[in-house]
């Protein structure tokens, strides 16, 4: 869209009428001996938190409301509500409670989800615009998941429509997509920790070789769609990892984790953290090392982070963040449809390697101008590598006359190997700073928000392509002047640049009623500067000739992505909240650049772009009934996907236009709380459903169009069950997704023995049943729990180059135990 579109929009984003507000101020006090209690939630009871109390247990906010109902929150006291009247109530003393008895772990939990509505981020949290877009939390300290192993089937077991590859039984990558986006590496999703990014390069090459520890994680923020005007140009919106925060009232607090599991799983999470003075702190240690369920699988990971903030004033802030991660995994290959039905733990690839090195680096100010306006700036970077190694079928061109899965890597008597391994190494130097700034005001009688923002990235980037050793070992070097003949030889670099400027606004028309329009201006330049060989061989595969290419490509766009959202809250029980966004998704020099065994590139693919519309209703009733169902469309134009060529090759393109729409669903019922029954107990009974359907409406390529868009299943189910008495806590979850297809033609499985038998085909329905299970006890916690239940052989993931090509099994069942101590 272009920029004399908007005219209309900036100006009415920008011209607001302003008004005199309410200011309410106080102090937050314990009842026993007066001391300010810090840390303490404010909320209003209608639309949701307002402040926070400072150090000094003082707080102050704006309101254009005349009368207002406050509920402060913290966990070590009582609850305390009152009514306020803003024009006379405009200095208050709170005094809280502290609580007659200690509270055991199932109670805690109980009193944040049954107070208050926490599973969606609120209008307005810091610097940034919530209001009227599909928002889902996870809160992760309350999850009953597998966390030493990141089991992301149950970390988002609450966010609907997500399809999920599970294949790593570490949790040393997370793969999700969602609404026919490709799940690998979620690289359809603009990933950030605490706000800033953590990609690899967020528009070159956005997929996530770095997952933070579920250990460490407070919260999982989720926004679809619509966060392509303040976070990205993604389809699939924003994902943003909030880790946990320094203790407030302590100088040093230590929690150690040690997790021991099946096939030989041993992981041990050490944090420690606190607040002295202005100072406060939190790192951790994570290490993970494991056999893998398939021989040629181990693993060995060590992931350092580290965040330090120093209070000089109430005012202002500043914090810093290191994470550093290093994994070494062996990959154990793809299987065949015929293989995996004989055996789908067996492997017959003992020389695959894949090492991850990632550091990453944050720098944020936050400066509160006044009570009404926020900055905050962000200076972020990284530094990283990702190197893969090992044997993907015959590189040579008489490895297209067979199947790369069943190719049999040849050992010679010298215990070398006849084919050398594929190396393929990505190195990432970029940053980036990003600033917000937030100031709230009234228009016409109410309070609105004001949200502009700008980031610019810069990213240096490299890759190599080339022959690698004969042997097994982890070697990532490269010898192209040692196997000269090698076909997939390149080198090339990659220096994108990404200025954008983005602005969003809340005006309030009533108490109940808000309208957030928006926009994002992107300029996007990318760059690809390289060779790349082509070289002609004889029957017998010898070298003939070998012929060098340069190809130095430059792609500048400037466009515009506008949105607008809507929220009606006639109560505290009910939101009714719609959403329209522009979204777009360029594509990489590094993709059409690396050689696959199983496809080709088409030299004319070119960016993806469309809209989402979300409408949905959410809300809670009283404590014990809590929901979110909304109806979606995704309009994905230029669809990248895999086709078949007149010349039966398979070839990475533009597969079409595309629509994909649905329900997605989540309903939460705390059953004790209905039925009016005893604290002590504990039963939550959660259903998250989503029936998602999709179409080609328009190809250029026969036989694409009606058929249904790849990475969908229809219906995505997962139920959960927790209960719990007094501090002994379990769940269950069950999870269903029918089938799902793999390319855009809806191919299914080929022949036994086909050329590209494991590669294509469909993904077929599974059911996969999960059991956990808690007990605290003073300092200690005990977590047990047996994932796949009832030992299901599924697959998730048909993949075409690492970590295969072909089927990638996921974990048959297995068990954990965590023994956690907290000082």
């Amino acid at each position: 869209m272009r920029l004399k579109d908007c005219k209309l929009v900036l100006a009415f984003l920008f011209s607001v009428t302003l008004y005199a507000q309410h200011t309410i101020k106080g102090v937050v006090v314990f009842s026993e001996d007066n001391t300010p209690v810090a840390e303490v939630n404010i909320y209003d009871k209608v639309l949701g938190l307002i402040t926070t109390t400072d150090a000094n247990g003082q707080f102050e906010f704006s309101t254009s409301k005349e009368s207002l109902t406050l509920v402060f929150f913290s966990f070590e006291y009582e609850v305390r509500e009152i009514v306020v009247q803003s024009s006379k109530d405009n200095n208050l003393n709170i005094v809280l409670e502290d609580l007659t008895t200690q509270l055991s772990e199932v109670e805690v939990t109980a009193r944040r989800q049954k107070l208050f509505e926490l599973q969606r981020l609120k209008d307005i949290e810091g610097t940034a615009i919530y209001a009227g877009k599909k928002t889902e939390v996870v809160l992760v300290e309350q999850s009953m998941a597998n966390l030493a192993s990141n089991n992301a089937r149950q970390i988002y077991s609450q966010v609907a429509g997500l399809n999920i590859y599970q294949n790593d039984d570490a949790g040393l990558q997370l793969n999700i997509g969602g609404r026919g986006l490709d799940p690998n590496r979620t690289s359809n999703f603009n990933t950030r920790q605490n706000g800033y990014d953590i990609s690899a390069d967020v528009l070159g090459y956005p997929e996530s070789y770095y997952t933070p520890a579920s250990e460490g994680i407070e919260q999982i923020q989720i926004i679809r769609g619509a966060a392509s005007l303040q976070y990205g140009t993604q389809f699939g919106g924003l994902i943003n990892f909030k880790m946990k925060s320094p203790n407030p009232n302590k100088p040093i607090e230590l929690i150690s984790r040690n997790t021991l599991g099946s096939f030989g799983l041993y992981t041990n999470f050490t944090s420690l953290s606190g607040t002295k003075d202005k100072f406060s702190y939190y790192t951790f240690f994570n290490s993970k090392k494991g056999d893998g369920f398939r021989p040629n699988s181990e693993f060995e990971s060590k992931n350092v982070f580290a965040h330090l903030g120093y209070q000089f004033s109430e005012k202002t802030k500043l914090e810093g963040e290191l994470t550093y991660l290093n994994y070494l995994a062996q990959q154990a290959g793809g299987l065949t449809d015929t293989m995996f039905n004989q055996d789908p733990l067996q492997s017959n690839r003992t020389r695959n390697w894949f090492e991850v090195n990632w550091l990453l680096y944050n720098l944020k100010l936050k400066h509160e101008f006044s009570e009404k306006t926020n900055f905050t700036f962000n200076f972020f970077g990284l530094d990283a590598s990702r190197k893969a190694v090992g044997f993907r079928g015959d590189p040579y061109p008489t490895g297209l006359n067979k199947n790369p899965i069943t190719t049999e890597d040849i050992q010679n008597s010298d215990g070398t190997f006849f084919y050398n391994r594929d190396v393929i190494v990505g190195d990432f130097k970029n940053w980036g700073a990003e600033a917000r700034l937030l100031t709230k005001y009234n228009f016409i009688n109410q309070e609105s928000a004001l949200l502009v923002g700008a980031k610019y990235y810069h990213a240096n980037n490299a890759s190599l392509q080339g022959a690698g050793s004969k042997g097994t070992d982890a070697n990532f070097t490269i010898f192209n002047n040692d196997f000269p003949e090698y076909p997939n030889e390149s080198d090339f670099k990659y220096p994108n640049r990404n200025l954008a400027v983005f602005g969003e606004n809340i005006f309030r028309f009533s108490n109940t009623f808000s309208v957030t329009p928006g926009f994002r201006l992107e300029h996007i330049r990318t760059e690809s500067d390289g060779m790349y060989y082509q070289k002609n061989y004889d029957n017998a595969n010898n070298l003939i000739s070998s012929e060098a290419f340069e190809d130095n490509r430059i792609f500048d766009r400037t466009f515009v992505l506008l949105g607008v959202g809507t929220s009606y809250k006639p109560n505290e029980y009910l939101e009714l909240y719609g959403n329209v966004s522009q979204n777009y998704r360029s594509v990489t020099f590094s993709d059409i650049r690396t050689v696959s065994p199983t496809f080709i590139i088409d030299p004319e693919i070119t960016d993806e772009e469309g809209f989402t519309i979300d409408v949905g209703l959410r809300g809670r009733y009283k404590r014990a009934f809590s929901y979110d169902v909304g109806v979606f469309t995704v309009q994905y134009n230029g669809r990248i996907g895999n086709i078949l060529d007149d010349r039966a090759n398979w070839v990475r393109t533009n597969a079409g236009d595309a629509i994909i729409y649905g329900v997605e669903s989540f309903v939460d019922w705390n059953v004790i709380d209905l039925l009016q029954a005893s604290s002590n107990y504990k039963l939550n009974l959660g259903l998250n459903l989503a029936y998602i359907d999709s179409e080609y409406t328009n190809s250029k390529v026969n036989g694409v169009k009606g058929n249904k868009v790849e990475f969908i299943p229809e219906v995505n189910l997962k139920t959960t069950l927790h209960f719990g008495y007094k501090n002994l806590l379990g769940s269950i979850q069950y999870t269903y997704l029918s089938e799902q297809f793999t390319d855009a033609f809806n191919s299914r499985k080929d022949i036994p023995g086909g050329l590209r038998e494991g590669i294509v085909g469909e993904i077929p329905e599974y059911n996969i049943v999960d059991i956990s299970i808690s007990y605290s006890y003073k300092i200690f916690k005990l977590e047990a729990g047996i994932n796949n239940l009832l030992d299901t052989s599924y697959f998730t993931r048909r993949a075409t180059g690492y970590p295969g090509p072909g089927i990638i099994p996921s974990a048959p069942r297995n068990w954990y135990t965590t023994l956690q101590i907290k000082i």
